[in-house]
């Protein structure tokens, strides 16, 4: 070997990201530093599993025979913890590259919330997301990672205080690893509790068990090692081998979170093609769950080799399910490009998804309260699918859960909406917006409410679209009730007693044609509404194209220059309405008609086209009121 007589040492900084990070470890405080073990465990294990694959292509890599192996060093004395792989290693770049910046996008989000929570509830996010290497400053006031690349020969230490600068500097390669990754954790004074053995080894069984390579633990300087864990892959196990803890267990390690799993989805398949899947559906929302990317996070083996965590393994829209799936039918050096058009994959894809969507039925039919818990925390991204995947379309829809004018605080499924069906009715109608508050108040309701009429509410974003991209649920069209005539008369519910009252006064409808001459430049047309029994005017659009909630979004993000003009409707049998239009004051019935679309736009989420000629015209309207009774 050769000896580095003159040690590059190079100076740096964290990025911006990372020295907020290392601030928070430091000075926030947690109910459970543990998480830090687990951390250094996963990354021994994935160096480890990456070596196995590069060793496919490049079997001198781990020519040595030594297997894959993780240790764990303890010494009380000098007050150090240290996790050692003989892993793939890193070189100098590498080290820069992995320690020095923050790589997922995953990480902003955990500070972001991080920063916005409650003291008693800083407690609680730590055990929510895996918050890697930098996890080791919360129990350490110096680390030091030395570390060796497989195949090379040159070795590089790193260390850093975490107070914003860290240090890089050429190692004789007699002082580190023949190959991976020696982290040594110089522990602060209340942390030297991890350097006790039956600590350490309590921590390592609950929490990083698991993992697909042994892990072995030494309790004290020149002590022998003692194995803590063999590596067998659990999923690998039968079923009946397997407790609750264990897959528990198993779920933390993989997903990062602390969170108990609401299901787990265990099975082999067998047949043309073979493989194995452990899926999990977390007990909480991920933070990456609404990343622009929205990638998937099931981690792919071959031969229980780790290939990839970013194959396509499942639809988008089930991104937040967590766990492996391990076949014998790819080429252990399957490349990227393989993996894409691999027809294996797109077969295991399809069987897997099915399964899933099938775990969620058995769900909804016998744990309906789980279901619920699962439906509030992911039936947004479910309700993608919906958009999406045409050939699951209907079996999506049986799942989705929606609130509606009927559910108060409950959730009903469009079968539960097909049952409450009013004679006579002919489409499922909705309503979709920012808030239930919002909706809930909104004046297009009025006359489905009045019939008894069941209309969904719907909130999420994706709720603006998949609507009108969906035909129909069992016959049954989806119609906004912010869009078109609400041709309520032929369906059967409350009606009014005196028929007479039904007619518009002629009065009215001489107003209505005034006011879409007059309005003519800012609204597609005016007319009696069919839907309002309380408030005097509402906005709807025009039967054809986007609702207005859809156009605002697509305005919103860019996507659409203008909104088309709406139409504004007008309550016949409202007492304001009717004495507008019994008034003949030219200036007064102008000034009225803008009002009144104003109103329409202001009870719509919107704010007046002109505020100043809004505001002269309601001065003008003042000073008529407190002359005389209108």
């Amino acid at each position: 070997m050769t000896t580095v007589d003159e040690p590059q040492h190079e100076q740096h900084a964290f990025e911006a990201d990372v020295t907020r990070l290392l601030h928070m470890m430091v000075h926030s405080v947690y109910s459970d530093k543990d998480v830090f073990l687990r951390e250094l465990i996963s990354n021994a294990a994935d160096a480890c599993e990456k070596l196995r694959y590069e060793s496919i292509s490049n079997p001198r890599l781990s020519s040595d025979g030594h297997e894959p192996g993780i240790l764990v060093a303890l010494d009380e004395e000098a007050r150090t913890l240290i996790v050692e792989d003989n892993g793939i290693g890193m070189n100098r770049e590498e080290m820069i590259d992995a320690l020095g910046t923050i790589a997922r996008s995953g990480t902003k989000a955990f500070m972001d919330r991080l920063d916005a929570a409650k003291t008693g509830e800083k407690a609680e996010l730590i055990g929510q997301f895996g918050v890697g290497f930098y996890s080791s400053f919360m129990v350490a006031d110096r680390v030091d990672v030395i570390s060796r690349r497989a195949g090379d020969v040159e070795a590089a230490k790193w260390s850093s205080d975490g107070k914003g600068r860290y240090e890089i500097v050429s190692v004789d390669p007699g002082q580190a690893p023949v190959r991976g990754t020696r982290v040594v954790l110089h522990l602060t004074e209340e942390a030297k509790k991890y350097t006790n053995k039956w600590t350490v080894e309590k921590i390592i069984r609950d929490q990083s068990g698991h993992v697909p390579v042994p892990i072995r633990l030494v309790e004290k300087a020149g002590g022998e090692p003692s194995q803590v864990s063999d590596g067998a892959a659990l999923w690998t196990k039968q079923k009946s081998d397997i407790s609750e803890q264990d897959y528990n267990d198993f779920y933390h390690g993989i997903s990062g979170q602390y969170d108990e799993p609401l299901a787990n989805v265990h099975f082999r398949a067998e047949g043309r093609y073979e493989y194995t899947t452990l899926a999990f559906i977390p007990g909480s929302q991920p933070f990456d769950l609404f990343d622009p990317d929205r990638q998937g996070r099931m981690k792919l083996y071959v031969k229980r080799v780790f290939i990839t965590d970013e194959a396509e393994l499942l639809p988008r829209y089930l991104r937040f399910v967590r766990g492996v799936i391990d076949t014998p039918d790819l080429p252990l050096n399957i490349s990227r490009e393989m993996i894409q058009e691999s027809p294996v994959l797109a077969a295991i894809k399809k069987g897997v998804t099915s399964r899933i969507l099938s775990s969620f039925e058995k769900m909804a039919e016998t744990e309906a309260n789980k279901y619920s818990k699962f439906w509030d925390l992911f039936g947004a991204i479910i309700k993608e699918g919906i958009y999406e995947d045409l050939e699951r379309r209907s079996q999506l829809l049986k799942l989705a859960r929606f609130r509606s004018t009927a559910s108060n605080e409950a959730t009903r499924s469009l079968a539960d909406y097909r049952d409450a069906m009013k004679e006579g009715q002919s489409a499922i109608y909705y309503i979709s917006g920012s808030s239930l508050e919002q909706l809930q108040s909104s004046p297009q309701l009025e006359g489905f409410r009045a019939k008894g009429i069941e209309v969904l509410l719907l909130t999420d974003g994706v709720d603006n679209f998949w609507p009108t991209n969906v035909a129909n649920f069992e016959g049954m069209p989806f119609k906004s009730v912010t869009q078109g005539l609400a041709d309520l008369d032929a369906v059967v519910g409350q009606e009014d007693s005196d028929e007479s009252a039904r007619q518009t006064p002629p009065d009215v409808d001489a107003f209505v044609e005034f006011a879409r001459n007059l309005l003519g430049e800012e609204v597609a047309d005016v007319r009696v509404s069919g839907r309002l029994t309380e408030s005097a005017v509402c906005l709807v659009a025009p039967e054809h194209g986007p609702d207005r909630q859809l156009e605002k979004l697509l305005q919103g993000a860019g996507r659409l220059q203008t909104l088309s003009k709406p139409i504004l409707e007008v309550n016949a049998r409202s007492k304001l309405v009717i004495d507008i239009a019994s008034t003949h004051d030219q200036a007064f019935r102008e000034d009225a008609a803008w009002l009144l679309l104003d109103e329409a736009r202001i009870l719509d989420g919107d704010k007046p086209a002109n505020p100043r000629a809004f505001a002269e015209r309601q001065a003008r309207l003042f000073a008529l009121a407190m002359n005389r009774d209108i």
